[in-house]
Formats: C-alpha cells, structure tokens, sequence
C-alpha cells in the first residue's frame, strides 16, 4: 500500500508539473507575434533569428554544464535507470528539464513536450522514492510509473502512456502486479489533472468516419513507404547527432548556433516548417493542400526535425514525427484521391493512419503507435486502418534492418559512458 501511495503522489505530481510545462509553452512560443508588433521585414527575421539562435546556444551550455543527461528526450536515460545503469540525478534534471525544456520548444526548435514530460515524470518518481524510502524493485517499479504519468500529462493519452511504458521498456520494465498498478494509477492521475488544468478532449480532435473496406487494401503501400522513411528518420538522427559531436570538438557551440539561426529565420517566414508542429497537424487537417506542397513540407520538416534534435537541447520526436506522418499521408491520400476520383477516399483518414504508422516504424512499438493514434485524433473508426499501417510499417522496418530509435540512443549512451551493454540473460536476472 506503501508503493501505491507513492505511485498516487507520483502521478499528481507529474500531472501538476507538466500542466505547467505545457502551458509556458504555449504562452511563450507566442513571441513571434510580440516581436511582429515592433519590428517587420527584414529587421523582423533576423532579430527572430537570434532570438533562436541565443536561446539555442544558451539551453546547449546549460546542459553541458550541468547535467548532460537532460539533453533530447531523456526516454533513453530512463530506460537505462531501469536497468540499474544510468543514474537518475532528479534535483539537477528537473528543474533543468524544465526551464531549458521551455526554452527550447518555444524558441520555435522542431522539438515534441513529450520527452521532456517523460523525463520530469521519472525524476519526480526518483525523488519520491528517495523520500518513501522504497526498495530497487520498487524504485525502478516507480520510475515506469512516472515515465507513464509524464507521457500521459503531454498527450492526455493515459492508455497510450501505460502501454507506451509497458512496450518500449518491455527490457527493462520490472513486470509485477505491483509495478503494473503504479503504472496505470499515476497515468490515469496525472492524465485527470491535465485535462482540470488544461481542458478534456483529444489534443486533436479529426473526427473521421469509417473507411470502406475495399479501400482498407490502401493500407498496405502507405504502411510500407512508412517503414522505409522510419528507417531513414532513425538513420539520419543518428548520423547527424555524431556529425553535430564532432562539429563541436572543432568549434564548440556553432552547430547549434547555426541550426538557432535558420530555425528563427524560418519562424517568421515558413512557420509551418518548424516548432513541434501541434498547430500545424491541426492546419493540414482543415484546409486542402496540393500533393507537391505537402511533400514539400515533409521535406523540409524532416531536415528540421533531425537538425533540432541533433542540437543536445531538451525536447522530444514524438510530436514531430506524427507532424511529419500527417503531412506524408495527407499528401499519399490526396494522390489516391486524384487516381481514383470516385472512390470517396478521405485523405484525412490516410494522415491519421500515418501518425501511428511513422511512430511505429521509428520507436518499433506498433501497439503504441495505434493506440496514440486513437487517443490523440478521437477517430476511433480508423482501428482497422491503423492497425494495418502500423503492421505493415513495423514489417517493413525489421525487414530494412532499421532498430528502435531508443535502444539505439541509448547503445549510444552506454557507448559514450563506457558502459557495457547488458545481455539478455543480464536484463532477465534485473527484471
């Protein structure tokens, strides 16, 4: 009873917390409309271009300095704490998660709130546990817990947090009827608070009725362009995060300055190309878009998004990939639709099946993947649909040789840390 009460703390806490998060963003991700009121033209671009530039930099050196293990999402630095290898140092990463987390996200960074959330969730789980004096078993019960809640505050997707938790971490995860509990009740919590804070619904809502089932066969080649672009995203992450270490060996500081610099330059004048793109989903859903103009932003948005993240700044992909999906398969849906002009075929439907597709082919958790789907759209006639993309993508993706975007950032840090990556039979005898 002892661990369910902390579980219960856990949750509020995250719930609270990233409620807070979430709401500085979206007031201070306004401040190119602040600046609009006192600058215009060109004065206006470049002084939004160091804006991003310096808060960039500034979010760079903050965490360099004092706790490198908060850059990017952090889901990986949690997966590792639940193997017992990588400490959790919860009075540096939170309160730094969240203020450079801010900063950065807002700053116009193609970054998601989601890692972040997730990382903030597990710290306070870490402290909580400190405090309750709980054992390892428990510990690391408690810290899937608070990676669950901290999902569940960013999406209001409590069912897609308990499984997200469950799948992603199905290494690491301590499985107990106990751990399982703490998981569900700090995600139902955490998610109840958000939605007291910040409103109930889906953060987007696209309400899309059923697909005939003589179309569900479309299906299948967005599936498999989706596991193939999945693989490409994981690869270019990857190389462009060494490429941006070695970059600062040679000049400290100018990769990320660099990526500031176009990032702001490309608030003001191509604003549907950056930040983590909740607004954007939300533009593409309503308004109709030609084919070329929507690869064309996917293109675009895929250089954004590696770059940004590539920086080491707090922030995650989750929000920019279903941004990316989105555009992807409106623009596959839209092409089908001029093909077959008499099929009553929904583009919507297709960006939405796309979202969970793109997510599954680049963090392999397929369930996840429609689950999220689901919980974030409101769509729930599109379960088939989604779950043949998410299928076929996750196929596709194994069959390509691309691996999980985590376990690889997290090979990665075991990697830099001179850690030496568990076995199976290890990871058996720690759960």
């Amino acid at each position: 009873m002892h661990f369910l009460w902390c579980a219960i703390l856990v949750g509020v806490l995250a719930g609270l917390i990233g409620s807070g998060f979430h709401l500085s963003i979206d007031y201070l991700i306004q401040w190119p409309q602040w600046l609009s009121q006192s600058l215009s033209g060109l004065d206006l671009v470049l002084a939004a271009a160091l804006i991003t530039m310096t808060s960039t930099i500034l979010c760079v050196a903050l965490v360099r300095h004092v706790a490198p293990e908060a850059g990017g999402s952090g889901v990986q630095e949690i997966e590792g704490a639940l193997e017992g290898l990588r400490p959790v140092r919860w009075m540096r990463v939170l309160p730094l998660k969240f203020v450079t987390g801010v900063m950065a996200i807002s700053s116009g960074l193609v970054l998601g709130r989601e890692g972040p959330t997730i990382h903030i969730g597990a710290s306070v789980a870490q402290g909580v546990s400190r405090a309750g004096r709980l054992s390892d078993i428990e510990r690391r019960s408690l810290l899937a817990a608070g990676a669950a809640a901290g999902l569940a505050c960013a999406f209001n997707a409590p069912l897609a947090a308990i499984l997200f938790v469950i799948e992603e971490t199905r290494k690491q995860f301590p499985y107990s009827l106990r751990a399982y509990m703490g998981v569900i009740v700090a995600s139902l919590l955490s998610a109840a608070l958000t939605e007291w804070i910040a409103g109930v619904g889906p953060d987007f809502r696209l309400l899309v009725p059923e697909v005939d089932l003589a179309l569900l066969i479309a299906f299948v080649p967005l599936g498999v362009a989706l596991g193939i672009l999945g693989v490409l995203l994981n690869a270019a992450i990857l190389f462009t995060i060494e490429l941006c270490a070695t970059w600062h060996r040679r000049l400290p500081y100018s990769f990320p300055a660099l990526i500031g610099l176009f990032t702001g330059a490309a608030f003001i004048v191509l604003p549907a190309t950056v930040t983590g793109g909740e607004s954007v989903i939300m533009q593409l859903a309503q308004h109709h878009y030609t084919v070329a103009a929507l690869l064309l932003l996917a293109a675009f948005r895929f250089v954004s998004m590696v770059a940004s993240y590539s920086t080491g700044v707090p922030g995650g992909i989750f929000a920019p990939i279903l941004t990316l999906a989105m555009c992807v398969g409106l623009g596959f849906g839209s092409g089908l639709e001029h093909l077959l002009p008499d099929a009553d075929i929904m583009p919507l439907a297709f960006g939405i099946a796309a979202m969970g597709g793109l997510f599954t082919a680049s963090v392999r958790a397929p369930i996840v993947g429609v689950t999220l789907a689901l919980e974030l759209t409101g769509s729930y006639p599109l379960v088939l649909p989604l779950l043949i993309t998410c299928f076929v993508a996750n196929i596709v993706a194994e069959w390509c040789g691309g691996r999980p975007i985590y376990e690889q950032l997290l090979e990665r840090t075991f990697r830099l840390a001179g850690i030496e990556q568990p076995t199976a039979r290890e990871r058996t005898g720690l759960a």
